[in-house]
């Protein structure tokens, strides 16, 4: 267990650092500089001292060798479009999305997963075909289409929820009391619904395709057999054992929802990090860009790598054997 572990971890730090790689010289490839004039800067000199000081103006290697120098030592760079630390950027917009993704996450995975066991009871039925053609509707919406008619709809023409922002900047502008904590409750409700939804449906998918799979097992008709209630059939035996499909996607979902809600956070004004990262890439901001790809990166695989970790403390028959996953059942 512990080789494989170690393997892993040195192959998930390879994969960051690749991205990381990969990133930092597309953006410097990019047209245009980091340095504007008209964003805070009025001397055309002042942006060419800050280049010079920042080591903007050397060859991409070496500028690419400084970077890891300073990203060893916990320094993520300046931001020239923000006039701040990279690191304090971030920190403040974490918080946001961090908000944004669970309220995703509990609203995807209770709904998608409640739906899904719901469809595969009743299999081949009218409730299992309407509400898989409504699932599959929902699924193939675009997140961004979605996000547009929520906002017209509910905060446009019925205006029941805010049309953007994370609170009331006059009433609230922190969240330090009941009815601030009811307002960022309030202005989060169209961005995570927009995001739960889509989830929400391609979670009931793969769950009704999960618990379908695992009916046709041997042992489920064997505990059926064996007088077992129905209830505890589908909860103890059919339940358990279709979960695993469920942590896989919770794995590659939690990290998308942290780092890819880029224009649901936009389209919402949201200030996560996903909005940080869009507008860092149209200001050419070297060092936003590349610190939010690294982090990204970070909960890509370090969720693949928890997914893979429960996986094999959920199923006994999952174990690691010289390094390598394996089934001790088939193997």
């Amino acid at each position: 267990m512990m080789a494989w572990l170690l393997r892993r971890l040195a192959a998930s730090v390879a994969i960051i650092f690749a991205v990381v790689t990969f990133v930092f010289i597309l953006i410097h490839l990019a047209p245009g500089q980091p340095c504007v004039i008209g964003e805070g800067i009025t001397d055309p000199e002042i942006c060419r001292q800050l280049i010079r000081q920042f080591g903007l103006d050397q060859p991409i290697l070496v500028q690419y060798w400084r970077y890891l120098v300073e990203l060893t030592h916990g320094d993520l760079g300046y931001s020239f479009a923000l006039h701040r630390p990279v690191r304090d950027a971030i920190a403040d917009t974490v918080p946001f999305t961090m908000q944004l993704a669970g309220a995703a996450l509990l609203l995807d995975f209770a709904l998608g997963l409640g739906l899904g066991i719901y469809q595969a009871l009743r299999a081949n039925r009218l409730p299992d075909v309407v509400l898989g053609n409504i699932t599959l509707f929902v699924y193939s919406l675009p997140t961004f289409w979605l996000a547009l008619i929520l906002l017209l709809l509910f905060g446009e023409k019925l205006r029941l929820f805010p049309v953007g922002g994370p609170s009331d900047p006059v009433l609230c502008p922190t969240v330090d009391s009941l009815y601030c904590f009811i307002d960022r409750v309030w202005h989060l409700v169209l961005p995570a619904v927009t995001l739960g939804l889509v989830g929400a449906a391609g979670t009931a998918r793969f769950q009704r395709a999960a618990m379908l799979e695992v009916a046709q097992q041997d042992f489920i008709r064997t505990a059926r057999a064996k007088g077992l209630p129905e209830r505890r059939v589908v909860l103890h035996h059919q339940l358990r054992n279709a979960l695993l499909s469920f942590i896989t996607r919770f794995g590659l979902t939690f990290p998308f929802l942290l780092t890819g809600a880029v224009l649901i956070e936009t389209i919402f004004a949201w200030p996560g990090m996903g909005r940080l990262t869009v507008d860092a890439i149209l200001r050419r901001d070297y060092a936003v860009v590349t610190a939010t790809a690294l982090i990204a990166s970070t909960f890509v695989v370090a969720g693949s790598l928890l997914a893979d970790i429960l996986i094999g403390l959920a199923d006994p028959r999952i174990r690691v054997h010289d390094g390598t996953v394996v089934d001790i059942v088939t193997a």
